[in-house]
């Protein structure tokens, strides 16, 4: 017996699990993310319900959204007519299994007969075949791998606990605006009655989903259909680098986001990400910045980071190095005013001295005013030169070509700014530190005093 179910486990682990991880972690043939800079997607599952899909369609109508329904196939046998709403306002349909049953427990035959048989209900209502299927759970098996030429197999990038009503929709909100980025494929449900959620939760979904709505409306973002975002994926010329290439990149944007998590890194333009910012001390030698002020160990700074994924998408678009830099300067210029501005609104940012970064495409940042310096030799600047000349193969023009030909140039350099010269550049002004009650108390006493004082007739 015992053996028995130790090798059951070994199936399992074989025909599901690792199948389902390196597809969760590498992306392995299947899609979960687009690469544009103002679309994203919304995914909805489990549906149609007659009741909740109706007040997402109207929704989705009211802010020119444009979402993709995978959909169970007994449940949209039930309400064609909902399908064909669907269909005919612009939406994209897919399959999600004829029932909502996981594929790790299906044999790879039922799978199929289950993803055909939703596929034939989704024709018979709108005259036109689905490509696009989406297992219950995300859970994909060996098999499914071997079905790529069949249908796209889609999962998500963004996914928020909505089939539960006690996250509510306030928690709800603040999820889905948190994740509300470019390229993001969000995942959501508009149909309560699948094992496991709750019947009133897409109630919560609905007001959160609206508020959202109105975020991205604010901010220049717009919903399109998972079939749009796949295209524009596939004729980015990403998809001309070789599968390392792709692997280096992958872990590269994965590392930047375990960053900006554990260092709770800030974004200055959340709607077009390019630079992020944290405040920290600095850990370097005394410099003596442009404007006079010395810069010391243990001086807050303004730390900056370049957003990879934008570094990354401007490299690989740039026909030269030339072109490269000069999109880079164009986002600078863009970000630069509303960092000073922020400043200017942030008492414990004005608190740094200087602005500072580390890069090795370090030519140009002289036209915003910043002081390009040397590395100190040493551990950090040696691992620092490896570590980003590596990703420069990858995402600059020439590729690894250029890491040959005058290569001496390429150094990592420290760039500093004194926060005082950027806020001058952009007009504004430090802001004053808050008086404390207790000394505003105090202030006000005096203020008393020295009128009682006046006012006091002195007898001999």
């Amino acid at each position: 017996m015992q053996t028995l179910l130790l090798w059951l486990f070994y199936i399992s682990t074989f025909y599901a699990f690792i199948p389902g991880m390196i597809s969760r972690i590498f992306g392995y043939r299947v899609f979960r993310k687009g690469i544009g800079r103002t679309d994203y997607g919304l995914t909805f599952d489990d549906g149609p319900d007659p009741h909740y899909t109706p007040l997402l369609l109207d929704l989705l109508k009211r802010y020119g959204a444009k979402a993709t329904f995978f959909v169970v196939g007994s449940h949209a046998e039930k309400h064609p007519e909902i399908i064909k709403r669907m269909h005919d306002e612009g939406h994209l349909i897919g399959i999600h299994n004829y029932v909502h049953k996981t594929n790790w427990l299906m044999r790879p035959a039922t799978v199929r007969r289950q993803i055909q048989r939703t596929d034939d209900i989704i024709y018979g209502i709108t005259g036109e075949r689905s490509t696009y299927y989406r297992p219950p759970w995300g859970i994909v098996n060996l098999f499914d791998f071997s079905k790529r030429r069949q249908v796209q197999i889609v999962l998500w990038s963004a996914m928020f606990g909505d089939w539960k009503a006690k996250l509510g929709a306030q928690r709800l909100t603040d999820k889905l605006i948190a994740k509300l980025n470019p390229g993001e494929v969000m995942l959501l449900h508009d149909c309560g009655t699948t094992l496991g959620a709750d019947p009133d939760a897409p109630e919560h979904m609905l007001i959160a989903l609206e508020r959202m709505l109105q975020e991205a409306e604010r901010r220049g973002l717009r919903s399109i259909r998972i079939d749009e975002m796949i295209k524009a994926v596939q004729s980015s010329p990403i998809q001309r680098l070789s599968f390392g290439k792709r692997l280096i990149v992958g872990l590269w944007l994965a590392w930047e986001q375990l960053f900006q998590l554990l260092f709770q890194i800030k974004t200055i333009s959340p709607a077009d990400p390019f630079l992020h910012y944290r405040l920290r001390k600095y850990q370097g030698n005394t410099v003596q910045m442009d404007n006079g002020e010395l810069l010391s160990k243990g001086d807050k700074i303004i730390e900056l980071h370049i957003d990879n994924r934008q570094l990354f998408e401007l490299g690989v678009h740039a026909r030269s190095s030339a072109q490269l830099a000069i999109r880079m300067i164009r986002k600078m210029e863009k970000d630069l005013p509303v960092l000073a501005e922020r400043i200017a609104g942030d008492v414990e940012l004005a608190e740094a001295k200087a602005l500072y970064g580390v890069s090795l495409l370090n030519r140009g940042p002289e036209k915003f005013g910043f002081m390009v310096l040397d590395l100190p030799s040493g551990l950090f600047a040696s691992s620092t030169k490896f570590y980003l000349s590596i990703l420069l193969s990858v995402i600059h023009p020439s590729g690894g070509a250029r890491l040959k030909v005058r290569s001496e140039v390429l150094v990592p350099k420290m760039m500093l700014m004194p926060v005082s010269q950027l806020l001058d550049q952009m007009n504004q002004q430090r802001p004053q530190k808050p008086v404390k009650q207790r000394e505003r108390v105090r202030e006000e006493e005096g203020v008393s005093l020295e009128a009682e004082l006046q006012g006091a007739t002195v007898v001999h």
